[in-house]
């Protein structure tokens, strides 16, 4: 079987298992997606969407990011993190957006990666949730299944996303990474994954040479 193969398949037993999902991260408005995004970073989604509906009740636009005051930013984000980093970085992004995008948030992975405190992960998120776009979301979870599963080779983000490029459809990628993060999170964890349980187990390279014989 070969990996374009092997991709088709497990896209097919994630959607039976997975049929309906999204994006975990809560927003409303596009610059939010990208704020929260940001937040997330060594942060859990669920801690990001307890923190963001009294950050975007405060500054509910792009413009209200841009004026805001680091320190006050900082305040509302304190439980996430890293948030004298990630302050810093959403100010300076919603500055740029105002100054360089009118406001809004671009549509390309060229232009987003520009801003500050985004990287290819949050961009393709971007391109694909709120744009339509082909995207490959390589977070910790996609990272670590396509490793497992033996798609995919090396911790490398830029690299894992473009050995999944070569062989993942453009119009699968995005659900496909939104339905390996929710099997990562509920079944193959990092430290202790359920293979008895997972719909994947009979594929997954690393099950193969682990099981018993």
């Amino acid at each position: 079987m070969t990996k374009k193969q092997k991709a088709a398949q497990i896209i097919e037993l994630l959607k039976q298992e997975y049929p309906e999902v999204k994006c975990a991260l809560l927003y409303t408005k596009p610059h939010e997606l990208l704020i929260a995004t940001r937040l997330s970073a060594q942060c859990t989604d669920k801690r990001v969407n307890l923190v963001t509906p009294a950050l975007f009740e405060r500054f509910p636009s792009v413009d209200a990011f841009a004026k805001a005051e680091v320190s006050e930013v900082e305040g509302y984000i304190k439980s996430c993190g890293l948030y004298h980093t990630k302050a810093q970085d959403i100010v300076e992004m919603c500055r740029m957006l105002n100054d360089v995008h009118g406001g809004t948030v671009p549509d390309s992975i060229e232009e987003l990666v520009k801003l500050p405190g985004v990287g290819r992960k949050t961009a393709n998120l971007i391109v694909g949730d709120l744009y339509g776009k082909p995207a490959m979301v390589c977070d910790t979870h996609v990272i670590r299944l396509t490793n497992r599963l033996g798609l995919s080779q090396g911790k490398d983000a830029a690299q894992v996303e473009k050995q999944l490029r070569a062989i993942v459809p453009p119009d699968e990628g995005l659900y496909f990474c939104h339905r390996l993060v929710w099997h990562g999170r509920g079944v193959c964890a990092a430290r202790a994954p359920k293979c008895a349980e997972c719909t994947l187990s009979e594929i997954c390279a690393e099950y193969g040479k682990n099981k018993p014989k």
